[in-house]
């Protein structure tokens, strides 16, 4: 699932694009156009035949440390993402409602959240591939059915999770297993239930639960994601970061954790956090480095991005 963090600060500019670029799985081109230059120069600085300028450098020094997950958070700049992130939750009265009303931003929140969260976790359609399936009931021959299933069965749930929320639902465990229910329904036996075999999440040291103790565990997480705060991204941080490591089902964590963080973040009137499958693997060293230390500030600045990239959708920015 996830790999290591790379801790070598005495890097070449050409082995740290070369990491950036593996991390992000980007092409040359795509790198090129990341880093706004042209692919001939980007060409030259992986090779070594020319250095980049001093603002480059500081651009690519930084984007190394953000996707090897050593990048350092600055509280302030914290601080600021949260404030501009609660006055844009202050427009709102009801945001669940508001995007069910509207249905060209529920689509949009659909597709975005359906394809990024699916591809997150392997899937190979692309984001046209998805739209074409979500809203034009298209099946797609070079795809296979479990991952157009897989696709669909995140618009019920998240479909469902909009409704639940604009109602007033609570999150509890029958909100999480129904989740799990929708989305693996016709794809696993086990939809809607628990693992009840050990697991290990590939790539990692990190000891996920006993099956025994995963309703316990849960419950208790279930309970934090509750309570009341003025500060929701971080709450979102905690128990995402817990959830993901008690990992209850034999499949679909991934998938049910951002959905129970974006039950959470509606519940204040936050948008939805959308998390680019492009940004990934920097995802993933965040979310590691929360699951393994006492510090979650990396992912909540990364949160903190996509919860106002989903306000971009909800402004019609995106």
């Amino acid at each position: 699932m996830r790999g290591g963090i790379v801790t070598c600060f005495s890097m070449n500019i050409s082995r740290k694009l070369g990491v950036i670029q593996k991390a992000l799985g980007f092409t040359q081109t795509q790198l090129a156009q990341r880093l706004g230059v042209s692919f001939v120069t980007l060409h030259s600085w992986l090779n070594g035949k020319s250095q980049p300028r001093f603002k480059k450098q500081v651009n690519i020094d930084a984007l190394f440390l953000e996707v090897t997950g050593q990048k350092r958070i600055s509280s302030d700049e914290l601080t600021a993402k949260k404030q501009v992130i609660a006055k844009k939750a202050e427009v709102y009265k009801d945001v669940a409602r508001y995007i069910e009303e509207h249905p060209d931003i529920r689509d949009q929140f659909v597709l975005k959240l359906t394809y990024h969260s699916n591809s997150i976790e392997g899937s190979t359609l692309t984001e046209p591939d998805t739209a074409a399936i979500l809203f034009d009931n298209v099946s797609l021959p070079n795809h296979s059915l479990t991952e157009q299933l897989e696709a669909k069965n995140h618009q019920t749930a998240l479909l469902h999770l909009l409704r639940h929320v604009a109602e007033n639902g609570r999150i509890d465990e029958n909100f999480i297993l129904k989740l799990h229910g929708m989305l693996m329904n016709g794809i696993r036996p086990d939809a809607g239930a628990y693992r009840n075999h050990g697991v290990r999440i590939v790539g990692v040291h990190l000891a996920t639960a006993n099956y025994a103790s995963i309703p316990r565990l849960l419950a208790e997480a279930l309970v934090e994601a509750n309570k009341k705060t003025r500060d929701i991204v971080a709450l979102s941080a905690n128990v995402h970061s817990r959830f993901e490591q008690i990992h209850p089902f034999s499949d679909g964590n991934g998938r049910i954790g951002r959905l129970l963080m974006t039950a959470m973040l509606l519940r204040v009137n936050a948008a939805p956090a959308i998390i680019l499958r492009e940004r990934k693997r920097i995802y993933y060293n965040a979310l590691y480095k929360a699951q393994t230390t006492e510090d979650t500030s990396q992912l909540e600045d990364f949160l903190c991005d996509a919860v106002l990239g989903g306000f971009g959708v909800l402004e019609r920015n995106d």
